[in-house]
């Protein structure tokens, strides 16, 4: 059965509700939220009717969907699941789900192991995983890396489609610093991923600096299809001399030589820092790397990241960045200011 978008959001809204145990939830409530979150999705300002929600409950509760949601009301007024852990992102694939799964596995590893295709080998894991869990009702035997209140996830769809299909959306949007949002048009290039985070990488109009959008700061956006389409030239390979997704188009790509310990140097040899990267000397007390990237905020936090077990030999700019940070944080421990 076919879901329309904004129902989905309502019952993905109901559902966020009713495993909030710390709250009692009345019907008066989940209209609200539902209200929110129409709002903060999708721009949605006219306001639903309690029989709306009520309906979702129902739907929620019926196999329809395959929910089968075991929504109570308590002293005849409060929503919630009976059971605590119940939650509609948890139900399980029908037979039909895992044979057409099965069938997506099967094409999917005949790219396994070509070098243009290795990014898919990660998915067609998870999905092989699913599948097992699925058929054999067994707790996980692999657990991936994930992020639960991640937001902004619901954009990524929507935002592959206008990549390609080449279209400008007009976005808005609210960095972190920024005390309102702004809109503006964009022409969205790539889609990019990092430590569990997506970004959509384009630019504002032709000629323009490269931007990097967060999904999670994402307000809203919407497509453009009459306004012309500017093909900055961006795809994954512009990423290739950046470690993250920041980087500065005006500065050229430095060679880091650093130092690391014999407890890290397994660590970084198994999972080098960068694509670059080349150990370049054999020491009693460790090794020498060296890797060729531009310099951004990323690079000096996967650095830091490494603690005491390396030392930055090189460029001199950098050492004396890493001297300033290290010797802040031990000030944070020093000072005696925070308790």
């Amino acid at each position: 059965m076919a879901i329309n978008k904004n129902a989905l959001i309502r019952y993905k809204t109901i559902d966020h509700c009713l495993r909030n145990r710390f709250r009692k939830w009345t019907l008066d409530d989940l209209l609200d939220a539902c209200s929110d979150a129409l709002y903060e999705y999708e721009g949605i300002r006219k306001g639903i009717s309690l029989r709306t929600v009520q309906m979702d409950i129902q739907m929620m509760r019926s196999d329809r969907l395959g929910y089968n949601a075991p929504i109570v009301v308590v002293d005849k007024k409060y929503y919630t699941y009976e059971d605590p852990k119940y939650s509609i992102a948890n139900i399980p694939l029908t037979t039909q789900d895992l044979s057409t799964l099965g069938e997506v596995v099967t094409i999917l590893q005949q790219f396994k192991g070509f070098r243009h295709f290795q990014e898919v080998d990660d998915m067609i894991g998870r999905l092989e995983h699913k599948i097992f869990k699925q058929q054999h009702q067994n707790s996980p035997v692999v657990d991936f890396e994930k992020n639960e209140n991640l937001r902004g996830l619901e954009h990524l769809s929507p935002l592959y489609q206008a990549i390609a299909q080449r279209q400008v959306i007009r976005v808005t949007y609210q960095t972190f610093r920024a005390q309102v949002p702004q809109t503006f048009d964009f022409h969205p290039q790539v889609l990019k991923e990092y430590r569990n985070r997506w970004f959509v990488v384009g630019v504002r109009e032709a000629g323009s600096e490269v931007l990097n959008l967060a999904l999670d700061r994402i307000q809203h956006f919407e497509s453009l299809p009459g306004e012309k389409y500017h093909a900055a030239g961006i795809s994954a390979s512009y990423f290739d001399d950046v470690l993250g997704v920041s980087k500065n188009a005006r500065t050229a790509p430095i060679t880091v030589r650093f130092w690391a310990d014999e407890t890290q140097k397994p660590y970084i040899i198994s999972k080098p820092v960068h694509g670059s990267q080349q150990q370049i000397e054999e020491r009693s007390d460790g090794a020498v790397f060296e890797i060729t990237l531009r310099w951004n905020l990323e690079l000096e936090r996967e650095l830091l990241g490494f603690g005491d077990g390396i030392r930055v030999l090189s460029p001199p700019k950098l050492v004396r960045t890493m001297q300033r940070r290290l010797a802040k944080a031990l000030g944070r421990y020093e000072d005696g200011a925070i308790t």
